[in-house]
């Protein structure tokens, strides 16, 4: 059942700073260097993105295409740190390519039992837990073909994996990502859905619609990274029109009156990926306990029918 609360409705009176650009960081030229040979090391200067990798070995291994899916079926790289000497917890990390443009990452770190780890891709960054043997398995939706995933650990040791994701032309996807523990809520309104009705996605919902919202880190933790992804099948659509975008968040004693930096990130049909840098205050303490609803912090997709 759709709940109704009380909201604290902005229209055009976010205080958004500084910048709309295009992020450069892994574009597909670099990205499939490094994933085009059987094997590669890093240099050094690419170990030093993250400290305590002293030699990181890529694997790649190209097999037969899943006709119902449209990904390899045996794509994945391994990204493997060499240990330090002395040292007896190997650390690795694996990506594989999964239906719906996504990656399953797999960490092992046998010394890092239900430690914090900070994971990197095309320019999000979000938090997660180890479970009590070291090991960390999620789905991330990438934002690139050639996904590289950056993984540091609380001890400043890392390692990388990568792999091929061919079917992100199928998708547009949106990501909002911010540190802290302020609860955001992406939401979407699917060709003229209004909330609690089919075509209205978010994270809290069990209404049906075309695209798909996952969250990714640990909003209950005061410096924890989290991002929320929106994916939507566009090349799978019969539907022309538009996709409304919003944001709310929740007023708390913790936040209240304080100012929260986001960023929004869009990939959409043949544009390259684009991000937007902005700040948001928060209503002062009198508005605990009520959400604060963001209509113009997002850009809305319009989509075409295929």
């Amino acid at each position: 059942m759709f709940v109704v609360r009380n909201y604290v409705t902005t229209g055009g009176t976010v205080a958004c700073a500084l910048a709309i650009g295009y992020l450069m960081q892994y574009g597909p030229a670099s990205q499939s260097k490094a994933v085009a040979g059987t094997e590669q090391v890093a240099t050094a200067g690419q170990a030093s993105v993250l400290p305590g990798i002293e030699a990181i070995v890529l694997t790649s291994a190209t097999g037969p295409t899943n006709g119902k899916t449209g990904i390899s079926a045996s794509t994945t790289s391994l990204a493997r740190i060499q240990p330090n000497p002395g040292s007896h917890c190997p650390l690795s990390a694996r990506a594989t390519a999964v239906q719906g443009a996504n990656a399953e990452l797999k960490i092992k770190a046998p010394c890092h039992e239900s430690s914090t780890v900070e994971i990197h891709h095309s320019g999000l960054t979000f938090t997660a837990m180890t479970d009590a043997d070291g090991a960390l398995t999620m789905t991330v939706p990438t934002l690139s073909e050639y996904a590289i995933f950056l993984i540091s650990l609380d001890d400043q040791t890392g390692t990388v994996a990568t792999t091929h994701t061919p079917d992100i032309a199928n998708f547009d996807r949106v990501a909002l990502q911010w540190q802290g523990e302020t609860d955001l809520q992406l939401h979407a309104l699917e060709f003229g859905a209004s909330y609690g009705q089919v075509g209205h996605v978010w994270t809290g919902t069990d209404t049906d619609g075309a695209g798909t919202i996952v969250h990714l880190g640990q909003p209950e933790m005061a410096k924890a990274r989290n991002v929320q992804i929106y994916s939507f099948p566009s090349s799978t659509n019969a539907t022309s029109g538009t996709i409304d975008l919003s944001v709310e968040a929740e007023v708390t004693a913790a936040n209240c009156g304080s100012d929260l930096s986001v960023q929004a990130l869009h990939l959409h049909g043949d544009s390259p990926l684009s991000s937007r840098d902005l700040t948001l205050t928060l209503p002062d303490c009198s508005k605990a306990g009520e959400f604060l609803v963001l209509n113009n912090l997002l850009e809305d997709l319009t989509i075409a029918a295929k």
